[in-house]
């Protein structure tokens, strides 16, 4: 594995709190062609921006790094002071880096227009393979080599903290380039082990049943008020400020959130202002119509819609999985204002309705119907060398995990020689954002504590 290119470098502090350097590198799209085409790469480091009265004779230290892989798939990161469980780290004493993993953010991103210079939809199918967790493991494996190419070789390694999919990437990290890590950090990112996504959704579509029941039984009058909205947008087509439609099975993915700490308060506010708008003047106001294209991320990140499935397969093909098995599940046929059921939310799913709902998806139903019955998907996982894993693994699982599966994540726990984990029933899915000091505070407790 060939290093990284530095293509550019610049620092500039955050007042009395961080130095921030911006990164872009340069990649082979595919690394086991280094001399093809190559992609563009961004991410941000951070350190503390420390002045001491009295400074330091000796050389400058070379802090140990860590590496933070984002969820999605799909999203870029954020600037690094944005993120609460960064102070954390850097009081530990980490330098941090946060990449904007290939397609998303600066990172050569994906979207319809961009994909539509890599020719037909054949050809766009074939470059977004490259687009999984294998490849950006790969892509931090070539940064970290040029971030500690002067560095002794006992601190050549660096650390890694997975949230979600970036979890899915952390354990292809450990599988692929274990030589490369120091230690790893997982928050609700154990994947599961599954070589198509058949199963995975099928648990979902329990756990999504469940959560709305729940959603309903705190806001029992939205049950109704769900039916309403859903008649008026079967009345007429309303289209989105970008284009799109703002239709029933949009309506229905708000459940996208249900698995967020606040997640019922912010939907049933969004429900409670669709309504008011038809009760008081028979349409959707500009300002509302916008906050519901914001709930669904489809329009800004494309790669979430394109690569979510494959990013559970190896050696298979998903068959557009999720909108198959919607049909297995009796309860979710109500979808109409005269259902004598509630209507259920949808969640994690990518469904066929999405490619005419999104006004960036619709020139991608080719491309992704492609990928969808593509079967030779290399494996993303190696069990063997997880089984005699080395590398210091920490994980937090959470027991009412919407996205990730707790049986699957335990099992996967399981599977990793060493791996610790701590399990909370109150904490969700994003605590890593919304609870930040008890995830690493808890993370840490795991790494630091002697067993006696």
């Amino acid at each position: 594995m060939a290093m990284a290119k530095i293509l550019e470098q610049r620092s500039y502090i955050v007042p009395g709190k961080l130095k921030i350097t911006e990164h872009f590198f340069e990649v082979p799209v595919d690394h086991s062609k280094p001399e093809g085409p190559q992609l563009r790469l961004f991410g941000r480091s951070c350190e503390k921006n420390e002045r001491p009265v009295e400074p330091a004779k000796d050389e400058p230290k070379q802090l140990p790094w860590l590496a933070y892989l984002q969820g999605g798939p799909g999203m870029g990161c954020r600037s690094p002071e944005n993120y609460a469980w960064a102070n954390a780290a850097l009081d530990k004493g980490y330098q941090l880096f946060f990449i904007d993993q290939r397609g998303t953010g600066m990172s050569s991103t994906i979207t319809a227009a961009t994909l539509a210079t890599k020719g037909s939809p054949a050809d766009q199918a074939a470059y977004l393979k490259l687009f999984r967790a294998d490849s950006i493991v790969k892509d931090m494996e070539a940064i970290r080599k040029v971030f500690t190419k002067d560095y002794p070789e006992t601190k050549k390694k660096w650390s890694i903290i997975g949230q979600s999919f970036g979890g899915f990437c952390a354990v292809n990290y450990l599988s692929r380039f274990p030589e490369g890590l120091k230690e790893v950090f997982l928050t609700g990112g154990l994947p599961p082990m599954v070589k198509q996504p058949d199963a995975v959704y099928e648990r979902l579509y329990k756990r999504i049943a469940d959560r709305s029941h729940a959603y309903y039984e705190k806001f029992p009058e939205d049950v109704q008020r769900v039916k309403d909205i859903a008649g008026h947008l079967t009345k007429e087509e309303i289209k989105t400020n970008t284009g799109g439609v703002v239709s029933v099975s949009r309506l229905r993915s708000f459940g996208m959130t249900l698995g967020f700490h606040g997640s019922f308060d912010y939907i049933h506010g969004i429900l409670l202002r669709m309504a008011n708008d038809f009760s008081m003047f028979g349409f959707l106001t500009r300002p509302t119509i916008q906050i519901f294209d914001n709930v669904g991320p489809f329009e800004t990140f494309v790669l979430y819609a394109l690569v979510h499935e494959p990013c559970y397969l190896s050696g298979a093909a998903s068959n557009w999985s999720a909108d198959r098995l919607i049909h297995k599940f009796p309860e979710f046929r109500a979808c109409t204002a005269d259902s004598s059921d509630p209507i259920l939310f949808t969640s994690e799913m990518i469904f066929k309705s999405m490619f005419t709902d999104y006004a960036e998806l619709r020139p991608l139903y080719d491309t992704m119907d492609i990928i969808q019955h593509t079967s030779d998907w290399p494996d993303l996982y190696d069990e063997a060398q997880l089984a005699r894993n080395e590398v210091p693994t920490y994980a937090a699982v959470y027991l009412h995990d919407l996205y990730v599966d707790y049986e699957y994540s335990s099992e996967t726990a399981r599977k990793i020689k060493g791996c610790k984990t701590f399990v909370r029933s109150d904490l969700y899915h994003e605590a890593l954002a919304s609870k930040s000091a008890e995830v690493m505070e808890q993370l840490f407790k795991l790494r630091d504590d002697v067993l006696d």
